[in-house]
C-alpha cells in the first residue's frame, strides 16, 4: 500500500463479463431494496432511479472509523451546549449577520421566541458529523463540517452495507464480510424521534415532516416514517412545506402547533437549511410559527445556528473547547479532529488568512453559512473571490478552510444511465457519523452515536453530495493499516 492510495478490498480490475454480471444484479437490488431516488430530469412520482452508489465497499481505516464512533456523543454535547449559549451564538455570528441574509433571518426567529419567552425546552437533535482522512497526517480524520438540520441518508445507507456484502459474495469474497460494520442509522434516528414523541405525552398528537415542494430523495425519506410506523402504529406522520404550514397550521391557547386539527408533537425538518426552500415570507412566517409553538424540533433554530460553519470555525480557536468542555483528554480528543479554520472577519486575523490564502490558494476552501451541497469555493476560485471582496463586508459571511487531501482507492462508480460496465475510476471517501441528543439546556435526557454513512466521489470532484448528484452511496470496508 503506498502512502497515497489505499487497497481495494479485491483486487482490481475486475474481469469484464464478472463485472458486467454483478453490476446488473446490484442494480436490480438497489432499485427492489429503496436504493433509489426520483430523477431530476424526468420528474415522476411515479418512477424511481438507482442512487448512485458503489459497487464495492471502500477501505477505511478501522481506528479512525472507531474514534469517530466514540467521538460522537462528545461531539453531540459539544454542539448542545454551544446552542445553548446565547452569548457564544451572538457574538460569533455577529459580522456574518451584516452580510448574509439567510443566517440572520434565522437569527431574528431566534431572538423574538427569546425574547417572548421559549415554549419547548427541549430540543431534538439528529445530528451527523462528517470525516475525510487527512493524507498528511498518517491518515487520520479531520471534521469536514457537522450537520444539525437534515442530516440526510441514515436510511438508505442502513441498507448499502446488506447490498455490498451481496456483490462481495457475488465476486466470491464472502469471507470478507467481517470488515464491514454493522449499520443501524435508520432505527436509530428514528427511535429519537419516537423518543421526543414520548417526552411530548399527548396521545392525539402527530409528527410532521417538513418536506420540499418536490422530493428527489423520497426513500431516505420514507424510510424513516415506514420505520416509525413499524416501531410505533400509534404515531401519525404528516409531510408538509413551509408554504403549506403556513396556509394550514395555527397555534391554540397552549401553543400547541394545530395541523389538521391535530396538536403536533415533534417537528422534523428535511427542508429549511438553505435560501431557495423559503421564497416568500409566508415561509418565514411558517418557521416562526413552528418555533414559537410547544412542538419539540428537529432541529430548534438554536441548533441550527450552532451547525453554521462559523460556529466550526470559532470552536476551533485557542480556548473556545475549554470553555464547553473543561481541558481533559476529550477536549484534545476533539481539537485533534479540526484542520486549519480561519474566520476572515476584518480584524488583524482576518487580514492574516486572506494573505494566507492569496499567497497560496489551492491550500484552502472557502465556505459560506450553507447546508445542502454545492455551495464552496475551491483551487484558483478561492484567489478570485477573496480579491473580489477582499475590501467587502461580503467576505465575513465565509470561513477559510484547510483543505483535507484524502488517500484515494479504486472502484466502479454505478450511476442511473451511466456505462455499464462503469469505468474504474480513483475515488476518495468521507465518512459521515451519526448522532442522537434529546435534551434542555440543563439537562440531557438521551445522547448516542446510532450509525454510519459513506459518500465517496471522484477524487477531482470538489463536492461530495449526493442529492446534489456529484458523490455516491458507499459503506466502509475496514482495514488495519
Amino acid at each position: 500500500m503506498s502512502q497515497s492510495r489505499l487497497a481495494s478490498c479485491i483486487p482490481m480490475p475486475i474481469e469484464h463479463r464478472a463485472l458486467i454480471n454483478v453490476v446488473e444484479k446490484a442494480k436490480d437490488w438497489a432499485l427492489m431494496h429503496g436504493v433509489g431516488m426520483r430523477d431530476k430530469k424526468q420528474f415522476s412520482k411515479d418512477a424511481m432511479q438507482i442512487a448512485p452508489f458503489v459497487l464495492l465497499p471502500s477501505p477505511f481505516p478501522r481506528t479512525e472509523f472507531n474514534k469517530a464512533v466514540e467521538l460522537q456523543p462528545i461531539l453531540n454535547e459539544l454542539m448542545h451546549k454551544v446552542s445553548h449559549d446565547d452569548e457564544f451564538l451572538q457574538h460569533t455570528l455577529q459580522n456574518a449577520l451584516q452580510v448574509d441574509e439567510f443566517t440572520a433571518s434565522l437569527y431574528n426567529i431566534w431572538t423574538k421566541v427569546r425574547e417572548e419567552g421559549v415554549t419547548q425546552s427541549y430540543s431534538l437533535g439528529l445530528f451527523r458529523s462528517d470525516y475525510l482522512m487527512q493524507l498528511r497526517d498518517q491518515n487520520r480524520i479531520k471534521q469536514v463540517e457537522f450537520n444539525t438540520i437534515a442530516s440526510s441518508f441514515g436510511g438508505i445507507t442502513s441498507f448499502l452495507p446488506t447490498m455490498n456484502r451481496y456483490v462481495l459474495r457475488q465476486f466470491g469474497h464472502g469471507e470478507l464480510i467481517k470488515n464491514m460494520p454493522e449499520n443501524r442509522a435508520l432505527s436509530g434516528l428514528c427511535s429519537g424521534i419516537i423518543e421526543a414523541y414520548d417526552l411530548f405525552g399527548v396521545p392525539t398528537a402527530i409528527v410532521v415532516f417538513v418536506v420540499e415542494e418536490v422530493s428527489y430523495n423520497i426513500c431516505d425519506q420514507r424510510f424513516h416514517e415506514f420505520e416509525i410506523s413499524d416501531k410505533r402504529p400509534d404515531i401519525q406522520i404528516y409531510r408538509k412545506t413551509l408554504t403549506e404550514i403556513h396556509q394550514e397550521a395555527d397555534l391554540n391557547d397552549k401553543k400547541q402547533l394545530i395541523v389538521e386539527g391535530r396538536p403536533t408533537a415533534v417537528v422534523y425538518y428535511r427542508a429549511g437549511y438553505e435560501p431557495g426552500q423559503y421564497p416568500s415570507s409566508r415561509e418565514w412566517d411558517a418557521r416562526l410559527l413552528i418555533e414559537r409553538s410547544n412542538a419539540i424540533k428537529c432541529p430548534s433554530i438554536h441548533y441550527q445556528l450552532a451547525g453554521t460553519k462559523k460556529v466550526q470555525q470559532a470552536l476551533a480557536v485557542p480556548g473556545a473547547l475549554e470553555k464547553f468542555m473543561g481541558s481533559g483528554a476529550a477536549t484534545s480528543r476533539v481539537r485533534d479532529i479540526f484542520t486549519g479554520l480561519y474566520s476572515l472577519d476584518f480584524d488583524e486575523s482576518g487580514e492574516k488568512a486572506v494573505e494566507m490564502a492569496l499567497a497560496d490558494a489551492e491550500r484552502f476552501v472557502l465556505k459560506p453559512q450553507r447546508e445542502g451541497g454545492g455551495n464552496n469555493i475551491y483551487g484558483t476560485e478561492v484567489r478570485d473571490a477573496l480579491l473580489r471582496m477582499r475590501h467587502s463586508r461580503e467576505r465575513a459571511a465565509y470561513i477559510l478552510m484547510e483543505r483535507i487531501l484524502p488517500p484515494l482507492v479504486a472502484g466502479y462508480v454505478v450511476r442511473p444511465g451511466g456505462p455499464v460496465p462503469p469505468p474504474i475510476t480513483d475515488l476518495v471517501s468521507e465518512l459521515g457519523i451519526f448522532g442522537v441528543i434529546i435534551g434542555t439546556k440543563d439537562k440531557i435526557i438521551s445522547n448516542k452515536q446510532v450509525g454510519h454513512m459513506l459518500r465517496t466521489k471522484l477524487a477531482d470532484a470538489n463536492e461530495g453530495g449526493v442529492a446534489a448528484g456529484l458523490g455516491a452511496l458507499d459503506s466502509p470496508y475496514l482495514v488495519d493499516v
